[in-house]
């Protein structure tokens, strides 16, 4: 490869590598001084650059916080995929909470940035479309366990234990994250110990034989209730367009005087 095709590829990593820099910078700045208060200046005095170096990349304080979002959601993601699974479902309660609770207190300690996105009021509204997605996704995926160790819950049912396990689990993070050292490990047992006490009498406490009818059956629970959701967004959708109709429609109409 000649020198004058190598120099385009020494920009390219050298634009991603201050990005990274940038992003790394944003996220202390807003976990030490929440979304609302953080400025470019900030992040730019934080990551050792001028505010024109930060202006190359990004045009302002919400498209750094749309890529830093949207990046930290990709890595929750992937760990979704980890911990769903028909594997870690046929665990004894215990183990199964571990497995599925570990990656994700791990993930969040490791970037705090993320909850002070998601936390804060006025945070950009890609980023909490973006949570709200992948909120679903994680109830989603707290459901597909349910109903691979317990098929006879009903839908209702299912859907009322994932949503109470996941606002535990939510509630008893913040604690979590907040600490360190022995008394955030003590805070996490605490968070596994109140799951499974609420978890036990739905689902058993002991290993589980998941085959291939559980796995069907499951499939089948949980394609049942993502057509309920999808009719009950397609519902809102409608009645929402109908109430902008008929707001237009009024203010379309002369008024009497």
């Amino acid at each position: 490869m000649s020198e004058a095709d190598e120099r385009p590829r020494r920009r390219q990593a050298r634009g991603e590598r201050r990005i990274t820099q940038l992003l790394q910078a944003a996220a202390s700045v807003f976990c030490t001084l929440g979304y609302t208060a953080s400025s470019t200046n900030a992040i730019a005095r934080e990551a050792g650059v001028s505010p024109g170096t930060l202006y190359q990349f990004f045009p302002n304080k919400e498209a750094i916080a749309v890529e830093l979002g949207g990046k930290l959601i990709r890595e929750m993601e992937e760990a979704h995929g980890r911990v769903f699974t028909a594997e870690n479902a046929r665990l004894p309660l215990d183990r199964l909470i571990d497995a599925v609770a570990d990656p994700f207190i791990e993930f969040n300690c490791a970037n705090p940035a993320f909850l002070a996105l998601i936390k804060g009021p006025d945070a950009p509204g890609k980023v909490a479309e973006d949570h709200d997605t992948l909120h679903a996704t994680l109830l989603d995926g707290v459901s597909w366990i349910l109903a691979l160790r317990r098929p006879s819950l009903s839908a209702v049912e299912r859907t009322l234990i994932a949503e109470m396990s996941f606002a535990m689990f939510k509630a008893a993070l913040d604690l979590v994250v907040q600490s360190e050292g022995a008394e955030r490990a003590a805070y996490a047992a605490e968070m596994k110990s109140m799951l499974y006490r609420y978890l036990a009498p739905y689902v058993g406490t002991g290993p589980v034989v998941i085959g291939a009818a559980e796995t069907s059956a499951a499939h089948a629970a949980l394609g049942a209730t993502a057509a309920q959701h999808a009719a009950a967004a397609d519902r809102a959708a409608a009645a929402a367009d109908a109430d902008r109709a008929q707001e237009a429609t009024s203010r379309a109409l002369p008024r009497s005087s």
